[in-house]
C-alpha cells in the first residue's frame, strides 16, 4: 500500500502582519523524521519504512505560497499511485475571519491570509485514498471543517476515511515553546510510543487521547474531528506483546471467561518441578501481565500464583484481544 506524506513548516513570512515565528520549520523536520520510518521493533533493529515523505519548509529554496501549498496539496491528495494512506501536517500561523479558517502562507496578508482550510478540506473529501489524516499546528485549527447553518451554528462536513488532528479550537492561540511547539511535542511523544497500543501501533485517535490529557484545562484545547471507518495506525512501535503471542490467547482460554491453571512446573526457580514447555508458556503470560490483558486470581502475582497453584484469567482488555485473536486478526 502506499503511504505518502507531506510535510510543511513556515517560520519566516514576507509581511508585517505576521510576525515571523521560531519553532515551525524544527516542527515539521522532526514530524518528517518521525514519520518516514516506524519505531524500532527491539533494541539495537532498525525501523521500517513508514511514509515516503516529502518536506517543505521556508527555510528550503522554494517559496511557500498559497498557490504552491494548493498545488503540493492536490499533488498528495490525488496522486496517481492508487489507493493509500496520505496524511498533511502544517505548522505555522493559522488565522480564522468572516470567510473562514486559512493556512497563512509566506506570501499571506491580513487581506489574502494564504490557503483557505475549506479547499483543504474538500482535495481532502475528494480523495479516493483509503485513510486521509489531516495535523494542522497553528491559530484556530479547530475552525476546519466547520460550516454555519442557517441558526449561526457550526456544522462540521468530513468525509469518509478522513481524520483531522487540530492543535486548538477554531478561536483559539497555539503556543510555541522553546524547541517545538506545544502541540507537535506532545504528537512526537505520542508517536514515539506514548501512545502505542498493545501490539505496538499508533492512531491518530490514540495520538488525540495523549495530547488531550497532556494539555490541561487552561491551556489550548485539541480538536479531533473523523469519519475514519477503521482506525488504521500511522505508527508502529515495538510491541508489548507480540502478535505470535496474542493468537494463542483461545488456545489457552478456550472462552473469553476461562481461567487458566498454574503450578509449580511453569516457574522456572522451582528446579525440581519446572517443564521448559511450561516455562516458556509462563513468559508469555508475563507478557500479557505486564500489557495489563491478564491478572491472577484475586490479584496475585504470577509468581505466587504458580507456587500456590492458583488460575490465572483475561482482563476486560484482554478479553477485547481474545475476540480478535479468535477472529484471527493475528
Amino acid at each position: 500500500m502506499t503511504k505518502l506524506a507531506l510535510l510543511v513548516g513556515i517560520d519566516q513570512y514576507e509581511s508585517d502582519d505576521f510576525d515571523d515565528l521560531t519553532c515551525c520549520v524544527a516542527d515539521a523536520q522532526a514530524m518528517n523524521e518521525m514519520l518516514s520510518r516506524h519505531g524500532p521493533p527491539a533494541e539495537g533493529v532498525a525501523g521500517g519504512k513508514n511514509y515516503t515523505t516529502r518536506l517543505i519548509t521556508s527555510s528550503g529554496n522554494r517559496r511557500i505560497s498559497a498557490d504552491f501549498l494548493r498545488d503540493s496539496v492536490d499533488q498528495l491528495m490525488h496522486h496517481p499511485m492508487g489507493d493509500g494512506d496520505v496524511l498533511f501536517y502544517f505548522s505555522g500561523h493559522g488565522l480564522a475571519n468572516e470567510r473562514g479558517g486559512f493556512l497563512v502562507t509566506q506570501d499571506g496578508t491580513r487581506e489574502t491570509p494564504g490557503y483557505p482550510m475549506a479547499d483543504l478540506l474538500k482535495a481532502a473529501n475528494s480523495s479516493r485514498n483509503s485513510s486521509v489524516v489531516i495535523i494542522l499546528d497553528c491559530c484556530n485549527s479547530g475552525e476546519i471543517g466547520n460550516i454555519a447553518d442557517d441558526d449561526g451554528l457550526n456544522q462540521v462536513s468530513i468525509g469518509p476515511n478522513v481524520t483531522i488532528l487540530a492543535a486548538s479550537g477554531a478561536t483559539q492561540k497555539s503556543a510555541e515553546q522553546w524547541d517545538h511547539s506545544l502541540f507537535t511535542q506532545y504528537l512526537l511523544e505520542a508517536l514515539d510510543g506514548g501512545a502505542a497500543d498493545v501490539r505496538g501501533e499508533v492512531s491518530a485517535a490514540a495520538v488525540y487521547a495523549y495530547a488531550e490529557q497532556a494539555l490541561g484545562p487552561w491551556d489550548q484545547r485539541p480538536v479531533y474531528k473523523s469519519y475514519a471507518r477503521k482506525l488504521s495506525p500511522i505508527r508502529r512501535c515495538a510491541a508489548a506483546v507480540p502478535d505470535s503471542t496474542l493468537a494463542r490467547l483461545t488456545e489457552w482460554f478456550p472462552t473469553e471467561d476461562s481461567v487458566y491453571k498454574l503450578d509449580k512446573s511453569y516457574e522456572p526457580e522451582e528446579k525440581d518441578y519446572a517443564i521448559e514447555a511450561h516455562v516458556k508458556i509462563f513468559d508469555q503470560l508475563k507478557k500479557l501481565r505486564n500489557a495489563r490483558l491478564l491478572d491472577g486470581e484475586n490479584g496475585e502475582q504470577l509468581y505466587f500464583a504458580a507456587i500456590h497453584e492458583k488460575t490465572v484469567h483475561l482482563t476486560p482488555q484482554g478479553k477485547l484481544y481474545w475476540k480478535r485473536a479468535r477472529r484471527g486478526d493475528f
